[in-house]
């Protein structure tokens, strides 16, 4: 079985997309097709940037969903279809744009709007977020119940969780992990993400979400919020919830490993998401789909 993975915001790279879409015409087509959904020449900002406008949520989120779909379509131009797909947050977009449960300029217009919705909560509500290294899972929720004002975030692999919560209750975290030896970094965000500070971008997200019809899932979708494969009929929910709920990434590759997989590939960006499937599973078998390279590479794989 093969497992497609799709990252979340903090994966993309000014220059992303772009060697895949001067190689594949379904690429191309892909942000062509953004371009016109948006408004704008989002494809520019992802190939040339600048970075400062890359880096703005709400140019962010739909610019990752449209590199993670362009480089999907390219791979399955060349024959790879897939058992299951998953993404880390923002990634369950571009994964259930793949399933089949939302189409493509659907997704692009949503995850603008949640990107909107998500810097408008975080100015209202700052906050930070720090990622903790060596840490069990419950360690780390002990940790912010003492501390309070900091909530687990992303539960990414063992010994790597994210935390999320008030400026203040970050650096208090922060204090506290170094006073006895251990490790914890604080990341460039705009805000507390998936935490109760972000509230108001899931009320604001789930107006939009109201307005959208979720197709049939033709492709089972395993979400990172519950750790299991969700129906059409509970998308809306989810999809507003993921805002506010940590995300169980690890959790969600033992259900995967559970369910049959054997290969695990990741798709737009980098390898964030292959690493953290190499901590789960120090065996297990990873691709990624991030270049032309990358194409040739899957075409003797799947053929």
């Amino acid at each position: 079985m093969i497992a497609l993975m799709f990252p979340g915001q903090g994966a993309q790279a000014v220059g992303m997309g772009q060697q895949l879409a001067a190689s594949s015409e379904a690429a191309r087509a892909t942000y062509e097709e953004a371009d016109e959904v948006l408004g704008y020449a989002l494809s520019e900002v992802c190939f040339s940037g600048p970075a400062e406008r890359l880096m703005q949520t709400d140019v962010c989120q739909p610019a990752l969903v449209a590199t993670c779909v362009a480089a999907w379509r390219a791979a399955e131009e060349v024959g790879l279809r897939g058992d299951l797909v998953m993404g880390h947050s923002l990634g369950e977009y571009s994964a259930l744009v793949v399933a089949g449960a939302i189409t493509y300029p659907d997704a692009l217009r949503l995850v603008a709007e949640r990107g909107a919705a998500m810097q408008a909560a975080a100015d209202s509500s700052p906050g930070a977020m720090a990622a903790v290294l060596g840490a069990t899972d419950r360690e780390v929720e002990a940790l912010c119940a003492d501390i309070g004002d900091v909530w687990p975030a992303n539960f990414n692999c063992p010994g790597q969780v994210v935390v999320s919560g008030t400026c203040d209750g970050i650096a208090r975290v922060l204090e506290r992990i170094a006073t006895t030896g251990g490790k914890a970094a604080r990341l460039q965000v705009s805000g507390a993400f998936h935490s109760p500070l972000v509230a108001s971008a899931a009320e604001r997200l789930s107006t939009a979400l109201a307005a959208w019809t979720p197709g049939a899932i033709e492709v089972p979708f395993l979400s990172t919020t519950t750790c299991a494969f969700e129906s059409s009929d509970t998308l809306r929910e989810l999809l507003a919830r993921q805002l506010v709920s940590p995300v169980r990434f690890g959790a969600a590759i033992e259900v995967a490993l559970g369910a049959g997989v054997t290969q695990f590939i990741e798709f737009g960006v980098g390898r964030v998401l292959s690493g953290l499937v190499k901590r789960v599973r120090r065996d297990a078998s990873i691709l990624q789909i991030n270049t032309p390279g990358d194409l040739a590479a899957l075409a003797k794989v799947v053929r």
